[in-house]
């Protein structure tokens, strides 16, 4: 199971600290991974990470305004976000891969959180 939180308003070039704490099987898998979905859009890759922390990836869209985390003592990822903007807003989903690489594409991942939602304002 994986659990998200942190979501929230905020205005553009405000900042965000997205939780995701994995539990059971998920516990079992090697990469953890952010996407997210706006209105009328496709779920798209945002970030990922190897549970270990020495690999990530992230979008070009957010490459330098985001950051993500790995605590393995806290069985959490954290993406923190910064310089937002009214893209931005969307439903984020923390995911899970039990490949050892980090994958960028939704189909690379076999378990998802709820979603929680990111609206910034302009």
């Amino acid at each position: 199971q994986l659990q998200a939180s942190g979501g929230g308003s905020v205005q553009a070039g405000g900042s965000l600290r997205l939780s995701c704490t994995a539990s059971g099987r998920t516990l079992l898998t090697y990469v953890m991974g952010w996407f997210r979905q706006a209105p009328g859009k496709e779920r798209e890759f945002v970030a990922g990470i190897t549970w270990n922390g020495r690999r990530t990836s992230y979008a070009d869209s957010v490459k330098g305004r985001f950051t993500m985390s790995s605590d393995n003592a806290k069985n959490t990822v954290y993406l923190r976000m910064y310089s937002l903007k009214p893209e931005d807003t969307a439903v984020y989903y923390c995911a899970a891969s039990a490949y050892r690489s980090v994958e960028n594409t939704a189909l690379g991942y076999k378990y998802w959180g709820q979603g929680t939602l990111v609206t910034v304002s302009s």
